[in-house]
């Protein structure tokens, strides 16, 4: 029997479902339905059930989804049961930021470290972490065993980062430079652009006039 090909649009809905409900977990919430999923997420309830039920019967009829054995099986679908080791090129501003914001997420996807092409921030710590000059990046990959590189450079340099992290042997990228990156198909990659999301709300807002 075939296994069910899963589409993106559901994988990238399982960390919202994953955040939700460590926050249910938090506050000590044992049992969540998935209406109650959907009206806190503004998702449609069969959705959600869809969704989930790739990946196995989670919930009981009438009971609902345990909070704490869900928040465990979603962590195991997205690999999050395990140390996941990340490496980081560009030790300016958003670099710096998301090396901040990972150590206090405490979780599994490590940034271990943190690597600049400029000699003025090569030496530099964050957070524990000494920024490395490029050189030394494949050799540190494969020490690491990292798996997952994020780009923060201009996009004139992304491309060439891109390539520096395909060839230590990554297995997906998530790049924030402004700039579509090129690599195998074996790799895979995500965009976070700022400008463009910032650009897509702008259609939403009202018109001056209709104000």
């Amino acid at each position: 029997m075939k296994t069910p090909k899963i589409s993106e649009a559901v994988v990238r809905r399982l960390p919202i479902y994953l955040r939700f409900l460590n926050e249910l977990s938090k506050n000590h919430v044992q049992t969540v339905s998935s209406q109650d999923l959907g009206q806190k997420l503004d998702l449609n309830p069969a959705q959600i059930r869809k969704d989930l039920a790739y990946f196995g019967e989670f919930g009981k009829k009438g009971i609902g989804y345990d909070v704490d054995y869900l928040i465990e099986k979603i962590r195991q679908i997205l690999k999050l049961d395990k140390v996941i080791p990340v490496g980081l090129v560009g030790a300016g501003n958003l670099g710096r930021a998301l090396c901040n914001y990972n150590a206090y997420l405490k979780d599994n996807m490590k940034i271990v470290a943190v690597f600049d092409a400029h000699d003025s921030k090569v030496g530099e710590s964050i957070n524990n972490l000494k920024v490395k000059p490029m050189k030394e990046l494949k050799t540190t990959v494969e020490a690491h065993r990292i798996r997952i590189g994020i780009i923060t450079v201009p996009a004139v340099e992304a491309q060439q980062v891109a390539n520096q992290f395909v060839e230590a042997g990554v297995e997906a990228i998530l790049n924030f430079a402004p700039i579509i990156i090129k690599v195998p198909a074996d790799v895979r990659v995500h965009h976070a652009d700022f400008t463009t999301e910032l650009q897509s709300l702008a259609y939403y807002l009202e018109d001056e006039a209709d104000k």
